[in-house]
């Protein structure tokens, strides 16, 4: 069958075809995201606690790639009929720039500060790097302001070290954009084959399963990425119906039954496949999950759609960028008292087979009680960038690219 029978047989993506699902929003889908956050900052946490060292928190690195399923889905349901001139396209390249770059590069000046402070002050070596050196050092300083540092020109995690992901995920966005703008109703073919080949090249390539990032980042964002887009192409309209349908409550029991059978999936995926080849898997995991949910037709949801809730999706951007620093400022702080005072606050100890500086040697009630001072904290300075930094930016890269 030819490419052209192909393309005349399948049903043109929703997105492409009617674009009335631009501006629909998906706010449970919102507060999952601010969960994933959370937990991806759990993940990178060291304490002795049992939250800590559990399997399930182990595998939490996958999360991540919940954000690449949900973008692909919120991208493609926004823009995947809307990309079709070259204004539109330089507007939409903007509008996601100024979505990630600004609160990435405030980051990067919080990092550069704080190296300029190691500098100044040799007491705060320690026995670790020297300041702008390993993953501080110049000339990956210059791969971040670049945005390239998840592209595979690094042979490591720098700086900001989660910031990988809106790397890939910005040449992600662009290599989405070119698609849709250069094949229109066939964009969906390039994203099948994006969606078979990258779980294949990554388990060819890769060495650490689905734990790329600096290096396959890119691919690892794209296989997401393009399983979202084609749910929000192919299955949108049919979701929107369904939510229509289900407003007034009816089949919430029979919902609610099958929200929780999916936590309990993602809970037991999670906690066997982060340290196995069976993390290939996550995308294709998330990708379900994403289309029960977006339905939002039980009781789970009904929790989820609570303002608290909502305000936790909204800050998971700014969760995602603002935990390493403030983990790592923490652990500063924690290791000054431990020279102090020796309170078994901080120090070294074994994490997933890795020897970390994390809280809790002393007892793993101190490191809960870390857990709970850093979630408090990074919410608390998320919000403040959210508020300050994030949102303002945002309106004015918006206001920018209507003059385009």
């Amino acid at each position: 069958m030819t490419e052209a029978a192909l393309i005349n047989l399948a049903p043109p993506p929703a997105a492409i075809r009617t674009g009335t699902v631009a501006g629909e929003r998906f706010l449970v889908l919102d507060s999952w995201r601010g969960i994933c956050a959370l937990l991806v900052a759990l993940f990178h946490f060291p304490t002795s606690s049992m939250i800590s060292q559990s399997a399930f928190v182990g595998g939490s690195y996958l999360f991540v790639d919940f954000f690449f399923v949900l973008s692909g889905f919120v991208i493609a349901s926004s823009y995947g009929s809307r990309l079709d001139e070259t204004d539109e396209v330089a507007r939409f390249a903007l509008v996601r720039f100024g979505r990630i770059y600004p609160l990435h590069v405030l980051m990067l000046a919080a990092f550069v500060a704080f190296e300029l402070v190691r500098l100044a002050l040799p007491a705060l070596h320690g026995t670790g790097a020297a300041p702008f050196s390993g993953g501080f050092d110049l000339k990956s300083l210059v791969a971040n302001l670049f945005l390239l540092q998840g592209m595979g020109v690094e042979n490591h995690l720098s700086w900001n070290a989660p910031s990988w992901s809106i790397s890939a995920e910005f040449f992600t966005y662009l290599l989405f954009a070119g698609v849709v703008f250069a094949t229109g109703r066939r964009a969906w073919i390039w994203f099948v084959a994006a969606a078979v080949t990258a779980p294949f090249f990554l388990l060819a390539f890769s060495t650490r399963h689905m734990d790329v990032s600096f290096d396959f980042g890119f691919i690892r964002c794209l296989y997401g990425f393009s399983l979202g887009a084609l749910l929000a192409w192919f299955q949108h309209d049919s979701i929107a119906e369904a939510r229509q349908a289900l407003a007034g409550g009816a089949g919430r029991v029979a919902w609610t039954l099958a929200e929780l059978a999916m936590i309990a999936v993602i809970g037991m995926f999670v906690s066997v496949a982060g340290t196995n080849d069976a993390g290939i898997a996550a995308p294709v995991v998330f990708a379900l999950a994403l289309y029960l949910f977006a339905h939002e037709g039980g009781l789970i949801s009904v929790l989820l759609s609570s303002r608290p809730m909502l305000l936790l999706g909204s800050l998971s951007y700014s969760i995602y960028m603002v935990h390493i620093f403030v983990q790592a400022r923490m652990i500063n702080v924690g290791g000054l008292i431990e020279r102090k005072l020796g309170l078994g606050i901080v120090g070294d100890m074994t994490l997933r087979g890795d020897q970390v500086i994390g809280f809790g040697i002393g007892s793993p009630w101190i490191g809960f009680a870390a857990i709970m001072a850093m979630l408090i904290a990074v919410i608390v300075a998320s919000w403040l960038t959210w508020r300050f930094v994030e949102m303002p930016a945002l309106a004015w890269f918006r206001r920018l690219s209507k003059r385009i």
